[in-house]
């Protein structure tokens, strides 16, 4: 049948070419394929000698021979040298066929076909090549045909989908992939066939037949061409790559893993409130590793309630009913508003089951995997709701230092990748650290808890009084967010009607600087009654703050010598401990005694904020206290500062919590306050609150007390003052002077009871004082008789004896006096006595124990 020969065909490859020879050895022929091999057209080669023109010169003899031969009729085959003329006179090898043939008029004439033998050997090679390429590779190769039949396999791509590699021949992609992934394929194959780009690494996903693993493989797909360059096929390269896909999935698990668990790191335990840390726990766990979540706390770890390390659900709290008491804290969730029932965490859910509410308050059925989870410590699996949405749920206890304080359930929904083990490891580890804040929050906020209460008890209830003072004050401790620090206030009232008002802070937070703050204040009240200035009141406490600092509370030692002596630690050591302690027990206070007689306040500072006054019409200003060193740094004295106040001033003692922040700076801090204190008279009440909150304190960083004093002083009417010469009949004049006074006053109930009294204390200045006599008595609250001298010897109360014809006059004071005591002046001392004011009541008498305990 003829046909003609497409292209490519094999005779594109290989180059084969016709001529003809003459009677007279001359081409006489010359066809197109000669002049593509010898580069010579046939107007150039027709009637030229072949062996003259193609052979090198030393072999053109030997070629005449076999040229004659030839023509007298004998066939020839064999290899002969040629030289290309279009090649630069390039040699070449042809492998020449001679048939002899007669022309027309019966002469002996020659056909010549001629073979490149180096296409052939090129052709050669690159077929073995090709086949061993194709036999011995590795990696499944495939040729598709123009149709995207298979038209040949090799036998590795055989060995995945059976059979042998002639089997595999017209078959199509449906053949071997789901028809997703044909679909996918097909269009891949049309698209490289029409536009030649090759296509690398295409990611298919099947199953070799007879198996249901799911494998995963990469393609290479590129055209394939004929020597005409005609397109006849696609190649493919085909790898499996399922293992590699494998440690691609969970090096990526795992990368994703060590992510949640440095966002975890750094997003878990900013709060330390316990609802706050388990909503943190959430937000990195979900979308990032599961869909749903929730956490459930024991009630009795919420309310406060005191239990031993890994005793909030032990066995015997275990009741029949279910687990121990939870209450749900948080939930969240990346596909719904609500949760589904299987997060619940009560087993396999009911149709009428729902998930406890936020904020409620349930028990996990005891056989649940739950409950088991609680009891164990370990992971439980939670089985999922065939007829819902959740694919896996994992129930994790939350242990910190072997204690359980609450279940933490993940959930993933139908769709997601379910739960492995590499899951459950990082969801133990998300959970115990969120359970670790947790515990640190519950621990944290019942020492705030503890601290809060002791610094409260330490401080004076309510609003104090005193005499010539209104006080309004207040303290706001550091929320939940921060620590409880050692910030006091304090109104003591002196003899003389005198008042001291105490501001302090200790450095350092905690329970630690509440107590500290409790010892100094208990302290500052010790010193105060002795009635010292002050000045000796700081140099008093610095002694008392510096031995609270050390270890023991007392001297510290540097060693013993001789080899019998005790080991004491090193030096370094003990300036280290020493470091550490001092450190909490530093303080900074002011301290001021006012006189509402003179309304005269004197101010002493220990590194503290200075005080602060307005005078009505003028604005605030600082009082110039010199601020001395803090409290348990020792070495400096303190000096004193005397300020007269106008009648109706604004006195302010407050802590740096008022005026210092992170945000702003001491001085701005201060000048807002100067600011405030300037504005708009009003009530004391209101005026701390105006304050408060018109100052940008930043409440939460750190505590703040403040105490605010509106200066009255005792009005000259309540104020009786002489002079006495020292002689005996001052003490008369001294009960004459008392007398008219009370009944001035109208306390005529006390005018025996005070001439008795002052008449003692008269004698006494002159009996033991020197110098003249000053008598003042002052009426506020309470009715205050002083009795001044310039004697240096203060009074001592002593038992008289039998026989002792004094002795007496201070049992007596004491006895008929509400107080009485003595107090250091610059010029002297002071003696004194109190007595409560009439309040309707007869007088009480004094008893016969109490007349005979003088004798």
């Amino acid at each position: 049948m003829w046909q003609n020969s497409p292209p490519g065909s094999i005779y594109d490859y290989i180059r084969v070419a016709s001529f003809s020879i003459g009677p007279d050895g001359l081409i006489e022929q010359w066809s197109s394929r000669a002049a593509g091999l010898f580069g010579m057209t046939s107007t150039e080669a027709i009637g030229r000698d072949p062996v003259e023109a193609f052979m090198p010169a030393e072999l053109r003899s030997e070629g005449h021979r076999r040229v004659g031969e030839i023509l007298d009729g004998k066939e020839w085959t064999g290899l002969v040298p040629f030289r290309m003329p279009g090649e630069g006179g390039a040699h070449g090898v042809a492998e020449v066929y001679v048939m002899p043939s007669l022309t027309g008029q019966g002469e002996r004439a020659a056909l010549c076909i001629v073979v490149d033998v180096r296409a052939l050997r090129r052709i050669e090679t690159d077929l073995a090549a090709s086949q061993a390429i194709f036999g011995q590779s590795p990696f499944g190769f495939v040729l598709f045909g123009t149709d995207f039949a298979v038209v040949r396999a090799n036998q590795r791509f055989a060995t995945v989908f059976g059979g042998a590699a002639e089997d595999h021949r017209g078959r199509t992609v449906e053949d071997y992939l789901p028809q997703a992934e044909a679909d996918r394929l097909s269009a891949t194959l049309k698209r490289v066939l029409e536009t030649g780009e090759s296509v690398t690494d295409l990611q298919l996903v099947g199953t070799a037949p007879g198996t249901t693993e799911r494998r995963h493989w990469s393609m290479n797909l590129y055209r394939v061409h004929s020597g005409a360059g005609r397109p006849v096929g696609i190649a493919g390269l085909a790898t499996d790559v399922t293992r590699r896909h494998i440690a691609a999935r969970e090096a990526a698990s795992a990368r994703r893993n060590l992510a949640l668990l440095n966002e975890a790191s750094a997003r878990i335990g900013n709060s330390l409130d316990l609802e706050t840390t388990a909503r943190e726990l959430l937000d990195v766990a979900v979308p990032g590793f599961c869909d749903l979540a929730a956490v459930d706390l024991y009630q009795g770890l919420l309310t406060g309630e005191e239990a031993a390390p890994g005793s909030w659900a032990p066995a015997h709290r275990e009741s029949a009913g279910g687990s121990a008491e939870l209450r749900r804290v948080a939930h969240a969730s990346a596909v719904a508003d609500a949760l589904p029932t299987a997060v619940a965490g009560s087993g396999p859910p009911g149709p009428d089951d729902l998930p406890p509410a936020l904020g409620s308050v349930h028990r996990f059925p005891f056989g649940s995997p739950c409950a088991v989870a609680l009891r164990s410590g370990r992971v439980e699996d939670v089985p999922g709701d065939e007829m819902g949405f959740v694919q896996s749920t994992l129930a994790v206890p939350m242990v910190a230092h072997d204690t359980v304080v609450g279940l933490v359930q993940f959930s993933r929904t139908k769709g997601s990748e379910p739960f492995g083990e590499r899951d459950r490891a990082l969801a133990t580890e998300l959970a115990a650290r969120a359970a670790v804040c947790i515990d640190n929050a519950r621990l944290y906020r019942r020492e705030h808890e503890r601290a809060l209460i002791l610094q409260r008890s330490l401080l004076p209830p309510g609003d104090p009084e005193a005499a010539g003072l209104d006080i309004a004050c207040r303290y706001l401790p550091g929320n939940t967010a921060t620590e409880v620090g050692g910030d006091w206030f304090d109104v003591i009232e002196l003899p003389g009607h005198r008042t001291a008002l105490v501001v302090g802070d200790v450095m350092g937070r905690g329970l630690r600087a509440a107590v500290a703050m409790g010892e100094l204040r208990t302290a500052v009240r010790t010193l105060a009654l002795l009635d010292l200035e002050p000045a000796e009141v700081l140099s008093a406490l610095d002694e008392v703050a510096r031995g609270l600092g050390s270890p023991g509370g007392g001297e510290r030692s540097e060693g013993l010598g001789g080899s019998g002596g005790a080991q004491w630690p090193s030096r370094a050591a003990q300036k280290s401990r020493e470091a550490d302690l001092s450190e909490v027990y530093l303080a900074t206070c002011v301290y001021a005694v006012y006189d509402p007689v003179t309304r005269r306040c004197t101010f002493a500072n220990a590194g503290h904020m200075p005080p602060a006054v307005v005078e009505p019409g003028r604005p605030a200003r600082l009082i110039d206290v010199p601020p001395g060193m803090p409290l348990g740094v020792g070495g400096e004295p303190f000096e004193e500062v005397e300020v007269e106040l106008a009648e109706n001033a604004l006195l302010t003692l407050y802590t740096d919590g008022l005026v210092e922040s992170r945000d702003q700076t001491l001085d701005e801090g201060l000048e807002a306050l100067r600011a405030v204190l300037t504005g708009p008279q009003m009530e004391l009440e209101d005026a701390c609150d105006f304050v408060l909150s018109t100052l940008d304190t930043r409440h939460g960083e750190d505590d703040i007390a403040l105490l605010m004093a509106r200066i009255q002083g005792l009005p000259t009417e309540a104020v009786g003052d002489w002079t006495l010469p020292r002689e005996p009949r001052s003490v008369g004049r001294a009960r004459e002077l008392a007398r008219g006074q009370l009944l001035a006053w109208d306390l005529d109930d006390l005018v025996d009871t005070t001439e008795l009294l002052v008449s003692e204390l008269v004698t006494n200045a002159l009996r033991y004082g020197e110098g003249e006599i000053r008598l003042r008595l002052l009426r506020d609250r309470t009715l205050v008789c002083e009795v001044w001298d310039a004697g240096l010897v203060q009074p001592r109360r002593r038992r008289a004896r039998d026989t002792d014809e004094g002795g007496r006059g201070l049992q007596l004071v004491g006895l008929l006096s509400a107080a009485w005591g003595s107090r250091r002046t610059p010029r002297g001392k002071t003696v004194w006595f109190e007595l409560a004011l009439p309040d309707g009541e007869p007088a009480a008498e004094l008893s016969v124990e109490q007349l005979l305990s003088m004798y």
